[in-house]
């Protein structure tokens, strides 16, 4: 069977879709929930994580976690509550899904909190939680290039993930799970079991966090990075994606919504693997520009 390419027609009528009707769509693939302000989505993610933690202790059952380096807005929420109500995260594996990765395919140093994970992380969450609370160091997962093997064999006798939190890029990505660009085919099975690994970024990428954050100055970013892959992420039992961003995301959360599996979008993945998927995101990133300023462009051939 080949598979599914998404039609320019198709993506043109997903984009006309208006985002009042985007939550109680028959056709949506994931749930999306609309929120007016960004603090408010990193709230209710973090509740989310705290609440399963304790909803898990209370049975004895361990709680296994795939988390973001960004977007992080939901960590100042999640380590308040922790420590205001004594959540305890000693039976919490954390796999931190990817880190940036030099030139040369080398870690950066721990120093280096921006594109350092574990030095990102620490500072965002392990550093700031109470001790006799805190996700143990061994159960802390942060991506080696060095191990590729240690998050997949690890999630997989843990008996795989209870949540994944993560962005999504403008194609589609998760982690750093771009569509392959490869000169021989990788199909959508193969896709789905690629395992942990070194990724070199692709120019859109690139060009999204250059604009986003470092004024459009190409040579402030890394060009290579270490990501989970997809096959550990498609164990969860839940995918939560926060995606507030702006234009920049308009029609990747179109595709999200309504597109069967694809590898032009591998986010299109998680509804035919995860049992709940969930899309977080705000009016100015829900919204697009065709639901209102262009809508003939949806019939056009």
């Amino acid at each position: 069977m080949e598979e599914y390419v998404i039609s320019r027609q198709e993506i043109r009528q997903w984009c006309a879709i208006p985002m009042e009707q985007l939550a109680e769509h028959p056709d949506r693939k994931m749930e999306l929930r609309l929120r007016q302000e960004k603090k408010q989505i990193n709230r209710e993610i973090a509740d989310a994580l705290a609440d399963e933690v304790i909803a898990h202790n209370a049975q004895g059952k361990k709680t296994v976690w795939v988390l973001p380096g960004g977007p992080a807005g939901q960590y100042d929420d999640l380590v308040e509550r922790v420590n205001r109500e004594g959540i305890d995260l000693t039976n919490v594996y954390v796999f931190h899904m990817d880190t940036w990765l030099d030139w040369q395919y080398r870690l950066y140093p721990q120093e280096n909190t921006r594109f350092s994970c574990p030095g990102k992380m620490n500072a965002l969450i392990y550093d700031r939680i109470r001790p006799e609370l805190n996700v143990p160091v061994a159960q802390r997962f942060f991506p080696d290039p060095l191990q590729p093997d240690v998050f997949d064999d690890t999630i997989a006798a843990l008996g795989g993930v209870d949540t994944l939190v993560g962005g999504v890029g403008c194609k589609g990505l998760v982690a750093f799970n771009e569509r392959p660009d490869f000169h021989f085919h990788v199909s959508l099975q193969e896709y789905a079991q690629s395992r942990t690994r070194c990724v070199r970024l692709q120019e859109d990428t690139v060009i999204a966090y250059a604009q986003r954050e470092f004024g459009a100055c190409f040579d402030a970013l890394p060009c290579h990075a270490f990501t989970i892959g997809m096959k550990s992420m498609l164990t969860a039992k839940r995918a939560i994606f926060n995606v507030t961003t702006g234009a920049w995301k308009q029609t990747v959360i179109r595709v999200a919504l309504f597109s069967q599996p694809t590898t032009q979008y591998p986010v299109t993945l998680f509804p035919a693997w995860v049992p709940e998927c969930i899309l977080y995101c705000d009016p100015a990133s829900a919204d697009h520009v065709l639901s209102h300023k262009y809508p003939d462009l949806a019939t056009l051939k």
